[in-house]
């Protein structure tokens, strides 16, 4: 695959996602400029550490819950906040969105993924990764109509294979990686 120059990635999952994503950050070198957008599957009503659980291993960059409305910014890592959808703004802002559950889910993927690609178009990377539901499945579908670059977790490698084998079921243009694989092609961003 070759390398391409991206002005946004967005990164889903659900179980079995977070060692992959931190994974993923801890890989990163301090000097990587591509804003990063996390969407995670998280329980609603249990107070939940996961920015600062992910931004202990993210090479001394903070992990964030972004506000309404808050401009989308080089370097920095987000993380949509629980019980929110996370949209993007034609402005390049963040957006909370409380309507209901996509998927049994708040934040969704789907939700994310599609804003994120009517907005940066082909120049989004979505990475969906392990997952128990069909979430991510639509949204990565938006990137690729976008002609933005849209990879799954390959499900071999996956703790749950659901989200990405429905991801591949619907998309027969995605590109199918091992985490080591992701992190080897985000190297290439630099």
């Amino acid at each position: 695959m070759d390398a391409k120059e991206f002005d946004i990635i967005m990164i889903g999952g659900s179980a079995g996602s977070v060692r992959v994503i931190a994974d993923i950050l801890a890989s990163l070198p301090a000097s990587f400029h591509i804003p990063i957008v996390i969407v995670i599957h998280r329980m609603k009503n249990v107070v939940s550490e996961m920015d600062r659980l992910l931004s202990a291993g993210a090479n001394n960059r903070k992990v964030q819950e972004p506000e309404d409305k808050m401009l989308i910014r080089n370097g920095h890592i987000y993380l949509a906040p629980q019980n929110y959808h996370l949209l993007i703004e034609a402005n390049r802002t963040f957006s909370l969105d409380y309507s209901e559950p996509v998927h049994y889910s708040r934040p969704s993927i789907d939700v994310s993924f599609e804003s994120g690609a009517k907005v940066y178009r082909n120049k989004i990377l979505a990475i969906l990764l392990s997952g128990a539901n069909q979430d991510g499945a639509y949204g990565l579908e938006q990137v690729i109509q976008y002609e933005g670059t849209a990879i799954v977790q390959s499900p071999a490698s996956a703790e749950y294979s659901i989200m990405p084998n429905a991801a591949i079921q619907k998309n027969n243009s995605v590109r199918i990686q091992t985490p080591g694989e992701i992190v080897r092609y985000l190297a290439t961003l630099i």
